[in-house]
């Protein structure tokens, strides 16, 4: 078969991933020179691996110090992690930025439908204050797909948008408020919007502007002060195309193409049962001309239904701007 890494985004069984991950995992064994050659220096047999649960994952720290990208390709588009000053920050270098426009645009129609039915709004200070944001990238396409005059970005003008709420509220229109944590919460904290219908989602994001809390008490505080039942979530991270969506209580689904597997604490190459704590690996089958398989320093467990929750992080990690509340 002449595999096409688009052919990910048409995965309805567990049969048709597991054929894409092996197809997506031999070309990448050959053609990403880093992992080509953290795979040989494991000793992998790449012939030998018949199921994606057989399959090593990347250490998310070499995309620090390294470029993982195929062979032959020149990025389109580098996407950077946030960071405190004098962090080493990531970089995740982008063949095709088509690959990610699909993957983000079709995994938020997974999750909520239509873009074209929302106002979508974007409250994320210290991202926009930087460049090399996959967070602004993917946010500002929804903007623009959405084609409502309201939909656009808020920096700090908190009376403006409650405002602004207030009127789409009236208007009964649907709604997206995309937030970082800090933002958020400095907007429930001092602003009252009671707004039921509203989608808050926060993408995590501390990052020095407040203390971290626990997900309980910021969920908490964002539904007071928004008037939401729940509050929304989105897990992604730089080195990633694709993203996973919580309806609430910090419960996340994946789009058909991507996969949570969690490996245990003190051994990575044993994984875990349902339930149990370990770390968190990715596949990404979107993520076709970079690395598909990585080892993330998250926390987290798998529950029924295939969601799965982040529960923290390994000690002594960087810490990163998507959903570090430890519980």
């Amino acid at each position: 078969m002449n595999y096409q890494p688009e052919n990910c985004f048409a995965i309805v069984s567990e049969e048709e991933f597991n054929s894409c991950a092996l197809a997506t995992f031999r070309f990448q064994s050959e053609q990403i020179e880093v992992y080509k050659n953290y795979l040989q220096l494991l000793g992998v047999d790449v012939r030998a691996i018949s199921h994606y649960t057989q399959i090593p994952f990347l250490p998310v720290s070499l995309f620090k110090s390294k470029e993982i990208i195929a062979s032959n390709y020149t990025p389109e588009i580098i996407f950077t992690s946030s960071g405190t000053t004098g962090m080493i920050t990531s970089q995740h270098q982008v063949a095709k930025v088509d690959l990610y426009e699909h993957s983000f645009l079709k995994a938020f129609q997974n999750a909520y439908g239509a873009i074209e039915e929302y106002c979508v709004i974007g409250l994320l200070p210290a991202y926009l204050e930087r460049k090399g944001s996959s967070l602004v990238y993917m946010v500002n396409r929804l903007i623009e797909k959405s084609n409502h005059p309201h939909s656009g970005f808020y920096l700090n003008q908190y009376s403006e948008l409650q405002q602004l709420l207030q009127q789409l509220k009236s208007n009964k229109q649907k709604t997206i408020l995309i937030g970082v944590t800090f933002a958020l919460l400095d907007m429930a904290e001092n602003f009252s919007v009671d707004f039921p219908d509203l989608i808050v989602m926060e993408t995590g994001g501390m990052k020095g502007r407040r203390k971290e809390i626990v997900r309980e008490e910021l969920h908490h505080i964002l539904s007071k002060g928004f008037g939401v039942e729940k509050i929304h979530s989105e897990y992604g991270m730089t080195e990633l195309l694709s993203q996973a969506y919580s309806n609430g209580d910090g419960l996340f689904n994946c789009p058909p193409w991507m996969k949570i597997i969690i490996r245990e604490i003190n051994d990575p190459k044993q994984l875990v049962k349902e339930g149990i704590t370990g770390g968190v690996n990715i596949i990404d089958l979107a993520n076709y001309y970079s690395c598909a398989f990585i080892s993330t320093q998250d926390l987290g467990k798998i529950h029924p239904d295939n969601q799965f929750e982040i529960v923290g992080r390994f000690d002594n990690a960087d810490l990163r701007g998507c959903n570090l509340l430890v519980q």
